[in-house]
């Protein structure tokens, strides 16, 4: 009779063990939906920015504007007749806090 028991306990791990650990096993299933909602995250991302660079060759092709703004902005141009200002942010130093009779 313990053979039987034995022999039954170990045909129900035999069965288990492509479950869990096989080829198409539970393991390898959850694995392979983590890499899918990664991926899927990933094209999510990278199709906000192909909307973005069409609505971009959009406005190159149909307009003006947007190539002025390009000029402007990548290549520091200014149309005739206008001045460039640009304004830096002030840096705080130790020495621009310190007192001037402290500063020699």
């Amino acid at each position: 009779m313990r053979i039987v028991i034995y022999s039954m306990v170990l045909l129900l791990i035999a069965i288990q063990y492509p479950l869990w650990l096989g080829k198409g096993g539970w393991l390898k299933v959850y694995e392979m939906e983590r890499q899918l909602q990664l991926q899927q995250a990933k094209n999510s991302l990278l199709s906000l920015r192909n909307t973005k660079l069409s609505g971009d060759v959009k406005d190159l092709k149909e307009g003006t504007r947007a190539i002025e703004e390009r000029a402007r902005v990548e290549h520091g141009m200014i149309k005739e007749g206008e001045f460039f200002v640009q304004i830096l942010p002030a840096k705080k130093t130790s020495e621009s806090t310190a007192k001037p009779s402290e500063v020699q």
